[in-house]
Formats: structure tokens, sequence, C-alpha cells
């Protein structure tokens, strides 16, 4: 069941132990539910609960510390052959169990590297583990240690970013199909997942944004799906995922007909995308994007409306989040772009006082030449007229 080939995976640990000589650490203390997956394709949700992989500067196997229930999820999806139990009880304590597979490898009395900012370690968890290993060993913050390795995809990884691409263009279209007039939000919402699991994709690590009326100029997913009216306008936020990679795209469509106010926020949408798209190129600072996202609309009369910030990095993610961060795109990032970096660029307007709301944002991979699209769809204003068809904004306007 492992995702790439063992060579792979054997590739990125060698890189992850030579980024641990180099800062002088003897092992690190693994957390992220991401860093599991890339270094081994342990692949589990059992992450909510205390749960580290120890990988050592030398050469010996890693070594996993879960639960009872990951016993053959580790078997079966990743290369780790040395697995640690810790059983539910009423004074279980994980992190003394960490301490003895650390004195087990002659660890006490080094530098260890421990992951701080991730999900997969509660701040409970956190406690529990300084003060086990107080006078045993020091521990040194090494969040960015295997996630700055994430940030460059293989062309193997890549492989399956293009295919989230794939089946986020599908999802649009079933979307934007379903919706019209009188129809539930839900149909919309059920749509898109239908297309992308039918696809082969998986349950993304974040629920999408999908919103009518004032809810359109929401960018975070809200309980409470409605039903979309004669004229309306809905946002469509999402990332599709295979094998844990994720492409996301979203766009504002016009529900019934037009409007004047919409669409010139669309035509400023458009040529900010346009401009942000041509920021990126390999040695160019991320900062940049945004800095062509802001220059658009703040010239356009939208800087009021505009977000501080334009997009993101990707990756392969678990919940609750599929923004694959840092980096973010905002305005001073000195960070240079570089080829295989997967970026998630949106612009997006939400302007409370005309009640108005306009999104388009597309995945792109940084090239040797610049940005390519993993979106074959046009970045237009559909106007959605009823379930089954939609057409797309050209010239004039409707009522």
């Amino acid at each position: 069941m492992l995702q790439f080939e063992r060579s792979e995976y054997d590739q990125r640990i060698a890189t992850a132990r030579a980024r641990l000589v180099e800062q002088g650490l003897a092992a690190i203390l693994l957390f992220a539910p991401e860093s599991h997956y890339y270094l081994t394709g342990y692949d589990t949700e059992g992450f909510v609960f205390f749960q580290c992989v120890v990988l050592t500067a030398d050469a010996r196997a890693p070594v996993l510390l879960t639960r009872r229930p990951d016993l053959e999820q580790a078997r079966l999806t990743s290369i780790i052959e040395d697995v640690r139990i810790w059983y539910d009880r009423e004074d279980a304590n994980p992190a003394q169990d960490l301490r003895a597979i650390l004195a087990e490898l002659g660890l006490e009395g080094e530098r260890i590297g421990i992951e701080l900012d991730n999900y997969g370690l509660t701040g409970a968890s956190h406690a529990r583990v300084t003060t086990a290993l107080a006078g045993f060993a020091t521990l040194v913050d090494a969040s960015v240690l295997v996630r700055g390795l994430r940030i460059i995809k293989s062309p193997a990884e890549l492989v399956y970013v293009r295919r989230a691409g794939e089946l986020a263009d599908q999802a649009l279209l079933a979307q934007i199909a379903a919706a019209g007039p009188g129809v539930p939000e839900g149909e919309v919402h059920a749509a898109g997942h239908a297309a992308i699991y039918i696809g082969g994709g998986d349950v993304a690590a974040s629920p999408p944004v999908l919103g009518a009326g004032e809810r359109a100029l929401l960018v975070r997913a809200s309980t409470g799906f409605g039903t979309l009216a004669a004229l309306d306008q809905l946002t469509l936020e999402f990332a599709a995922s295979y094998r844990r990679y994720h492409a996301c795209l979203m766009r504002t469509v016009a529900i019934g007909g037009a409007s004047a106010r919409q669409s010139d926020m669309f035509a400023a949408t458009r040529d900010a995308l346009q401009a942000m798209t041509e920021a990126v190129a390999p040695g160019r600072p991320l900062g940049e994007i945004d800095d062509a996202h802001r220059r658009v609309f703040d010239t356009r009369g939208y800087g009021h409306a505009r977000l501080a910030a334009c997009g993101y990095s990707l990756g392969a993610t678990y919940a609750p989040n599929w923004m694959d961060v840092p980096p973010m795109l905002y305005s001073g990032n000195p960070l240079p772009a570089e080829p295989g970096m997967v970026l998630f660029l949106h612009a997006i307007l939400a302007d409370a006082s005309s009640g108005y709301a306009m999104s388009a944002g597309y995945t792109v991979v940084v090239g040797p030449g610049g940005a390519e699209h993993l979106s074959r769809l046009p970045v237009d204003y559909a106007i959605c007229k009823g379930p089954g068809g939609f057409r797309r904004w050209a010239a004039g306007l409707e009522a």
C-alpha cells in the first residue's frame, strides 16, 4: 500500500538525516502527520492521540510510538517496522514511554529536535513531553526541518498533484452544472464531492467553502446550507485530494442573472489573478505575487475589499487544514520561488458595503519558465440559469 517506491522514502529519510547532522541534532521527534506520511508513508488519522516517530541522525530504523488501533495501519501503509504501543488506561502517559525509547536509543544528554508547529502535538502533549524529558535531553524546535523538504515536490509527487488538479476541474464543472435558482446548496456541494470520489480522490483535509447570499462573502466553511434564490451569488472554494495531495479551485458565480457591479468586480479579479500568475517565476520572491495582487485591486478601487494575502503552498496534508504553510503569499515574503513548489493563488473580494462577493483562484506548479496551470478551465463569470447547465459571461449585462 505504499504510495511511492521504497527508494523515494529512503532518499527522503537520508536527506532529513543530513539536515539533522547539519543542525547538530542526534534525533528528531516527529509529531506532524505530514512528516510521517512524507518520510515513511504512514497514513492515519490517529495523530489526534499521542503519536510520535523517532528518527535518529544515524542509520537506525525509525521508531513509531502509537496506540493499538494504528498497529496494522503502520504495517500496511508504511516502511516502519519498529512499532511501539502505548495503551489506554487511567494513568497512561505516553511521554514516559517515549522517554524509555529515547533511553534505549542512547539519546540521553543529546540535543533532540522536536516538531512543535503542527496539529499532531497538542499543548497538553507538549507539556507531558517537556516534563518527561526534563534533565534527560535538550529539546530544540525543529518544526521546519521536514516541512522545508516537503515544499519542493518530486516528480513522483507531482503526478499526484496533477491528478488532484484534474479532479478539481471535474468537481467545479459538476457544481456549476448543478447550481441554479431554487437548488439546495447541499446538492451543489454533493455534486462536487461525488465527482472527486468517483474519480478516485480522497476526502480533503478541510471542508469546502460554499455559501450564497451574504454567506458568499465568507472565506471559511460554515454550517447551515440554504437554497439558492432566483437572483443570487454563490462562492465555491474547495480542494480535490488525491493520495493526500491537494489542488484548489475557487470561483464566485452568479445565480439567475448577472449584475453590473459584480461584473466589474469579476474583471478586476480576473486581472489580479493574471498579474499574480505572471509574478510566479523561479528566483522571484513569493512576496511579489501579493504585490501584484494588491496593485491591481488597489488601482481598481477595491483595496477595501481585498485580503492581506493571496495564497499559500499546497501539498499532502491532514485535517484540519489543506493549507500546507508556510509559505504564505504575503507582501514582503522573501522566500524565492523554486521549481517544484505547488501554490494556490486566490484573488478574493468581499465587499460588505455592497453585499457582493467575487473570487477566483487556481493551483499552479512552479516550473523552470514560470507557472504551470493545473486547471484547464477558463476564468470567467459563470451565470447559472438552472440545474443541468450554465452559460459563461461574455458581453453585456442581464438584469
